[in-house]
This record gives structure tokens, C-alpha cells and sequence, in this order.
């Protein structure tokens, strides 16, 4: 079965908390802990993470906190993931060509390479700050809360 880990997981929660606040507003982590029901020293863990990969920052000290590195309307849902859980792949076929030695006669590569196209692209058009408003625009589905 394939799923997103714990992380990935607690990474999307963070980081829809951080763009449902005005953008360069501090956040604190164990606020984001307490909300979202993460624990706090794996959400540092994750933080860490975010912050090396530039999509946020932070700021120790009192008064210290977290923000977005840029608005939430430039970071996407696949940003996210791929932050925490390295490049998203469906099968290991499909990380580089040569990687299986069946990819030129597999009657189903082909199929996975169309299905982790429409699963990142998917996950790029998702913005922060269309998450965090509660509403994904796709007109074949009823508005949803945002991973509450």
C-alpha cells in the first residue's frame, strides 16, 4: 500500500496552519502542535525540514516562531511533500529509465508514467492558500475542510 508517512502528513498540516494566518505572521510551534494534535518534538523535526528546504522560516528566541518564506498562493501541495518525502514516485521504474530492466516491455509502465504525471500535477495546482481558505477548486466536488 502506498501512502503518505507521518511526516508528509504532519508537514501538509503545518503548513495549511501557517497559510491560514496573514502571511509574515510568527507562529508558535507548540501552538501548531497543540492544534493539530502533532508531537511537539517531531514537529521540530519537521520544521527543521521545511526551513532547510526554504519554504519557511523561522526565528528563535522569545517572540520566536515560524512563517511561510514566501505567500501561499506560490507554494503548492506537491512543494510540501516533496520537502519531507523526496521526490514523489509511484513505482521504482519510474526514478530513472534503465532503473528496471523491464521498462521498454512492460505492459504497464506506461500506465504508471501517465498515473505519477496526473498524481504531481494534481498535487501543483493545489496552492496553500487555496487549502487553507477550506476550498478546493474543482467544480465536480462539494467544498471540503481543509485536513481538519
Amino acid at each position: 500500500m502506498m501512502q503518505l508517512s507521518k511526516t508528509g502528513e504532519y508537514a501538509v498540516r503545518t503548513m495549511i496552519h501557517l497559510a491560514a494566518v496573514p502571511y509574515g505572521e510568527l507562529v508558535q510551534i507548540s501552538d501548531i502542535s497543540r492544534q493539530w494534535e502533532i508531537p511537539e518534538g517531531f514537529l521540530r523535526k519537521i520544521v527543521a525540514q521545511l526551513s532547510k528546504d526554504g519554504l519557511i522560516r523561522s526565528q528563535r528566541g522569545a517572540g520566536g516562531g515560524v512563517r511561510l518564506s514566501r505567500p501561499a498562493d506560490t507554494l503548492t501541495l506537491l512543494d510540501v511533500i516533496e520537502a519531507v518525502e523526496g521526490k514523489v514516485f509511484l513505482n521504482k521504474c519510474l526514478i530513472a529509465p534503465g532503473t528496471c530492466h523491464l521498462d521498454l516491455t512492460c505492459a504497464v509502465h506506461l500506465v504508471w508514467c501517465d498515473a505519477q504525471q496526473a498524481l504531481r500535477r494534481i498535487l501543483n495546482t493545489k496552492s496553500l492558500a487555496e487549502l487553507a481558505s477550506g476550498v478546493i477548486n474543482d467544480r465536480s466536488r462539494e467544498p471540503v475542510r481543509a485536513l481538519a
